[in-house]
């Protein structure tokens, strides 16, 4: 289930699911279940990834699945993304069967072109559900409601009822519990109004930087709305809000479909001018936010590097937090949107970050590991009769004058959460015809298994492998380098004349 609020969600599932095996005979010796996580992809979904592991290990100890749907494996924006896992617990033996579904999943034709219906209309429910929420939201906003988000010092959340009458004022952490109440933003206690004011104030008329109006801030002990000491950032973020001019604002990044972030264009943006009460007036707004800007118009990118080279030699580390607090210098912010990325922004400005180099020597060993294999496959190609050259240039294999192949061992990286990670850099001037990609165990010893990938369906510069990839990739996979020697096996082919 998706959501909390499905809290009986999977338990009508799991009646369904039990009378069916009560009817076919089985006994139900384990359940998988994600509760309160999207169908949209596979992240999230440890239950479904647990489920698919125990398949392919060859030791679950159950025969066959059973699902109450074709959507419980997902809502997929790539119908392919549920068949693939389908598949995969054929491929073990396990059959797959669905126990709210008019049909039976023995295969056949009517079963298989339902099941590719179904898959569609399960993202198709997806993507029409975006827009109609994406719609919703956008009409509370222009009509004053507050869509998510904390309120920002100086302001707090204000629940009211249908009738648009005051319910009480909502803490942090608290959220309303109908969904015909709505949330707007209401003054806080007049302390924060104050501090506010004072920061437009002594930045607009008496021109103080930020680092020194938090300075002072943080001197009286006054703190942000989340307890912390004011920074650069902090006070930036107060002087370029529209909300304390009353406005609501909506839709300035976008992530629909849980795909990457996005930063919409002004044009896209949906607001709702007046909609709370007003700190400051929009006169003292409009000439703080221009003077920020004019502020990072003026800045070359030469003098942002320089800045940002002057600052690493006063820091043994730099980090956008230090960035921010440090006086006189471009937001971080700035310096993304100008460079791309701070990485890219601390390279130019010839900062390296202090960082592990163990990887160096994960590289050379991977290096080591690779010439053998490649004589190992050059072997296997030759006892089953074909024909091998090397270009000693580019290193790529032709392999019976017809096809050329190479092989790239690719290092296992470990994200913070635990997960694993293989990248693959094509290079434009050299496209064999075949990649052979080998991902390398977690200690980066040996290859676990590998991935056939043609240049045809390679539309990117670099491919990132997780441990799981969906259809789209995973139908390269294969465990061994069986099947990629079978196909340059020769067969002769007798015919009567």
């Amino acid at each position: 289930m998706s959501t909390e609020h499905q809290q009986y969600s999977t338990s009508n599932q799991e009646d369904v699911i039990r009378e069916y095996a009560t009817k076919r005979g089985y006994e139900i010796i384990r359940t998988y279940a994600d509760e309160g996580k999207s169908g949209l992809n596979i992240a999230g979904r440890e239950s479904l990834r647990r489920m698919i592991a125990d398949v392919q290990g060859g030791k679950c100890g159950f025969s066959a699945i059973l699902v109450y749907d074709i959507s419980r494996w997902g809502r997929f924006q790539d119908a392919d993304e549920s068949a693939y896992y389908e598949y995969l617990c054929k491929r073990a033996g396990i059959e797959v069967h669905y126990c709210a579904e008019q049909f039976e999943n023995d295969g056949g034709p009517t079963s298989t072109i339902i099941k590719s219906v179904k898959r569609a209309m399960a993202g198709e429910y997806s993507r029409e559900l975006s827009s109609k929420v994406f719609q919703g939201q956008c009409r509370l906003i222009e009509l004053g409601y507050r869509q998510g988000g904390a309120p920002g010092f100086g302001l707090r959340r204000m629940l009211i009822n249908q009738a648009g009458e005051q319910k009480g004022e909502l803490v942090r952490g608290e959220h309303k519990s109908l969904q015909t109440d709505r949330v707007v933003l209401t003054l806080g206690p007049d302390d924060e109004i104050q501090a506010v004011r004072r920061i437009y104030r002594l930045f607009v008329d008496e021109g103080l930087p930020e680092a020194e109006i938090a300075a002072a801030l943080n001197a009286e002990g006054c703190s942000t709305d989340f307890g912390r000491p004011w920074n650069r950032g902090t006070i930036r973020q107060v002087l370029t809000n529209e909300k304390y001019i009353g406005n609501n604002v909506y839709n300035r990044t976008s992530f629909k479909l849980q795909k990457k972030h996005v930063e919409n264009a002004p044009e896209m943006w949906v607001r709702k001018d007046g909609a709370f009460p007003a700190i400051v007036t929009p006169d003292q707004f409009f000439v703080a936010r221009g003077i920020i800007q004019e502020r990072n118009r003026r800045v070359s990118n030469e003098d942002m590097l320089a800045k940002l080279r002057a600052l690493a030699g006063e820091h043994v580390t730099l980090s956008s937090q230090i960035i921010d607090a440090a006086e006189g210098m471009p937001a971080s912010a700035a310096y993304r949107s100008r460079f791309g990325s701070l990485l890219k922004a601390y390279q130019l400005a010839g900062y390296v970050p202090t960082r592990s180099f163990d990887y160096v020597d994960v590289n050379r060993r991977i290096r080591a590991a690779q010439s053998p294999l490649m004589t190992e496959l050059v072997d296997r190609l030759t006892r089953v009769g074909a024909t091998v050259s090397r270009d000693t240039h580019t290193g790529l294999l032709l392999i019976n004058g017809e096809y050329s192949a190479a092989l790239v061992l690719s290092r296992c990286r470990q994200t913070s959460s635990g997960s694993l990670r293989w990248r693959i850099d094509f290079e434009g001037s050299i496209a064999p015809d075949i990649t052979i990609l080998g991902r390398m165990d977690e200690a980066n010893e040996r290859a676990v298994d590998y991935y056939l990938l043609p240049v045809m369906d390679i539309s990117s510069p670099k491919v990132l492998l997780c441990e799981s990839n969906g259809a789209f990739l995973d139908t390269y996979q294969f465990d061994s380098l069986d099947f990629f020697t079978s196909l340059a096996a020769r067969h002769r082919i007798e015919v009567a004349a």
